[in-house]
């Protein structure tokens, strides 16, 4: 096999798939990325038996082969070469030539014949759907996917796309690690299919992967689809596919609680840096923040015998009875760091049932924080 390519499109290839390949792996071939030349292409597959990404880039191909390579080192490589064309050849016994000006080098391969099936996707089966619409709803709910390798029915987010009464319909992303429950949704315009009105749990890798590919360009449209128990999502020339998670997801609706009638307004700015300054003095033994409420404010303190305490009061909308309530600050952060309105709203019911959070004026999403005991 031998072809030409520009030095900045074969770094763009490589650098794509640096987020799947393994690292560590008891299959080595998985380390390696598949490099295929066809008449007028290369085409760079790179997979982990989870998430697979298959993408085509042009090049000038002498002779049409395949061949595996590590994918960390030829990445390296690659990025340090000088800005010319890149010339690269297989040998014998799968070795691999690379020139670049006056620059050689020869690495190793593994034969292609090793290398895990990619899947021919079907693009009759795939359907639109709005780049933003997804990106917005993966950043508003993948920091409550939940981490525990044990709980694997939670190491994703589940989708579905639910029909309203008057006949719309709503695209649904829903994360939960059993602290914090994040629900987000979007209005869906297409045919949903079997999978997403039942629901489906992508897994929380190629989600991430998922991301960086809605984040490359604003705007403009995504392909998505389900084939063989896995989801499909299609960008240019670039194929991504997942195996969904299998596993039933928990009853997320018996978790938002109903009876929350103690309801703050509070200005999200001025709140995100008061929980910031107060989170400074907690550390992995005393996390927690005090929220004091009543109708002249909220008194934020935080308390460490290590290293002392802090405290300020902020103004809020709230007409009830006062009460306190104690929060994980990472939890509160990391709600309000994805809420787009100037105000929230903190629903509460008392000290320890779990609180809402919600954009002002906005359902496109809610979160549910357990508090910590006082």
């Amino acid at each position: 096999m031998e072809f030409r390519i520009d030095k900045e499109v074969f770094l763009k290839s490589l650098q794509k798939i640096q987020g799947i390949v393994e690292k560590r792996t008891s299959m080595p071939i998985l380390s390696n990325v598949m490099l295929e030349a066809t008449d007028s292409a290369l085409h760079v597959t790179a997979t982990d038996l989870e998430v697979g990404m298959k993408s085509s880039y042009p090049a000038e191909v002498a002779t049409p082969g395949k061949i595996t390579v590590g994918a960390k080192k030829l990445y390296e490589i690659v990025k340090e070469l000088p800005n010319q064309v890149i010339i690269f050849t297989t040998k014998d016994n799968d070795w691999v030539e690379i020139k670049c000006g006056k620059v050689q080098f020869n690495i190793v391969g593994l034969s292609p014949e090793e290398f895990p099936y990619f899947p021919a996707v079907k693009e009759e089966n795939l359907f639109e759907i709005e780049s933003s619409l997804l990106k917005g709803m993966i950043e508003k709910t993948s920091f409550a996917i939940c981490n525990d390798e044990t709980k694997y029915n939670l190491n994703g987010l589940f989708t579905k796309v639910e029909t309203t009464e008057g006949g719309d319909q709503n695209l649904k992303m829903v994360a939960t690690d059993g602290h914090r429950l994040s629900i987000a949704k979007g209005t869906f315009k297409g045919n949903a299919g079997p999978e997403l009105s039942k629901g489906v749990i992508l897994p929380k890798k190629g989600i991430y992967e998922m991301k960086k590919i809605t984040d490359e360009e604003s705007g403009g449209t995504l392909m998505f689809g389900f084939m063989d128990n896995s989801a499909v999502i299609k960008r240019g020339d670039s194929y991504m596919v997942m195996r969904l998670v299998d596993g039933e997801f928990p009853d997320y609706n018996r978790v938002v609680p109903v009876a929350n009638n103690r309801i703050i307004t509070i200005n999200k700015e001025v709140f995100t840096h008061s929980v910031r300054r107060m989170a400074i003095l907690s550390s992995e033994k005393f996390k927690g923040i005090m929220l004091e409420i009543s109708n002249t404010g909220i008194k934020i303190s935080s308390s460490n015998p290590e290293l002392g305490d802090a405290m300020e009061e902020i103004d809020v909308t709230y007409d009830g009875e006062p009460f306190a309530v104690r929060f994980n600050a990472r939890y509160l952060l990391d709600v309000l760091a994805v809420t787009d309105t100037d105000c929230i709203e903190m629903k509460f019911k008392d000290e320890l049932s779990p609180s809402i959070i919600v954009p002002e004026k906005s359902d496109s999403f809610l979160a549910v924080i357990m508090p910590m005991r006082l």
